[in-house]
């Protein structure tokens, strides 16, 4: 049983395994549709937090390869109140063959890994969004070819989303990058995976509170919200932190003219990002929006469809999420 609660389950081969599929399940699509290798399998799409994306990408990818897919939000659950959280993963895992979940709290996908008895698909949690960060590198491959010796830079906020690139870049060779400020800056547990990671690939991992240093050279640049669900009431305290951090002309004058702009959205413009930054001809902000669908696709394809990954290779155990599954009975 494989699920996918974090790029630190992934090895490098099977990230480049996912990304061959995702470019190939992508093109057939566009030459007129996949084939429906996921027939007869359902997907339950868990909500604590709302998501533009998220549900329409994972609805119109298991469409398009021939399954079904259906939303649940947690007012209809009550998962921890009405019910614990083993109680609905066993009772949807007699139901359905996969299992997304957009959550607040990491641990409750490990809940759900422990005793659902089906694939886990992290759709975003405290910890990572695998799923964006797929989307990103599919991206990426496409606007600048080969991850070595190229600079990918992040500026915001050392929460999830950075989690996540530092994860996804170190392990693929891809050298990152990341700008906060002190008292936001990734948690030393996180860099110090990063940099493992680094040591096997040869990408360089770093941290900085300079963002105008960070941008010197930079191939990508990317942003994100300065304020994540959940985190509202800080939300005066944070944009007084990050306002050194705004991806604007100003920030962007000591970057290459070449470099490619990036957000994973929604974007809060006029905060973390200028509309003239957003949209200039480098932002390849909704390439990333509509590749979330095609990275996803792949994911599906491999957890629920059974299809091998090209150049696979044993991934190894997990250094974080737990994701131990009971047999059902």
């Amino acid at each position: 049983m494989r699920h996918l609660l974090s790029l630190t389950e992934c090895s490098p081969a099977e990230i480049n395994g996912l990304l061959d599929l995702a470019g190939k399940l992508k093109k057939q699509w566009k030459r007129g549709g996949n084939p429906p290798i996921l027939k007869g399998q359902s997907l339950a799409l868990y909500f604590e937090k709302p998501s533009l994306r998220t549900r329409v990408s994972f609805e119109m990818g298991m469409q398009h390869l021939g399954g079904t897919a259906f939303y649940l939000s947690n007012s209809e659950i009550g998962m921890g109140t009405r019910e614990s959280a083993p109680d609905v993963a066993r009772v949807l895992g007699r139901y359905v063959t996969g299992i997304m979940g957009r959550v607040f709290k990491h641990s409750t996908l490990e809940t759900l890994a422990q005793y659902a008895g089906v694939p886990i698909i992290n759709g975003l949690s405290d910890y990572d969004h695998p799923c964006q960060v797929m989307a990103d590198l599919l991206t990426l491959r496409e606007h600048i070819g080969d991850f070595a010796g190229k600079q990918f830079v992040f500026i915001g906020d050392g929460y999830n989303m950075a989690n996540g690139l530092l994860f996804g870049a170190s392990k693929i060779g891809l050298n990152i990058t990341v700008a906060t400020p002190d008292a936001y800056k990734p948690t030393a547990a996180v860099m110090g995976l990063a940099m493992e990671y680094a040591e096997e690939s040869g990408a360089q991992v770093r941290w900085t509170t300079d963002p105008h240093e960070a941008l010197r050279g930079a191939d990508v640049v990317y942003t994100d919200v300065w304020t994540s669900m959940g985190q509202e009431a800080e939300n005066a305290v944070r944009r007084e932190a990050f306002k050194d951090y705004q991806l604007n002309e100003r920030l962007m004058q000591s970057a290459p003219e070449r470099t490619l702009i990036m957000h994973c959205l929604p974007a809060h413009r006029g905060e973390e990002i200028t509309d003239a930054v957003a949209d200039s001809a480098h932002a390849i902000v909704f390439d990333q929006a509509e590749n979330r669908m095609h990275a996803q696709k792949a994911i599906l394809a491999w957890l629920l469809g059974g299809v091998e990954l090209p150049g696979k290779s044993k991934a190894k155990p997990a250094k974080r999420a737990k994701t131990r599954t009971t047999r059902r009975r």
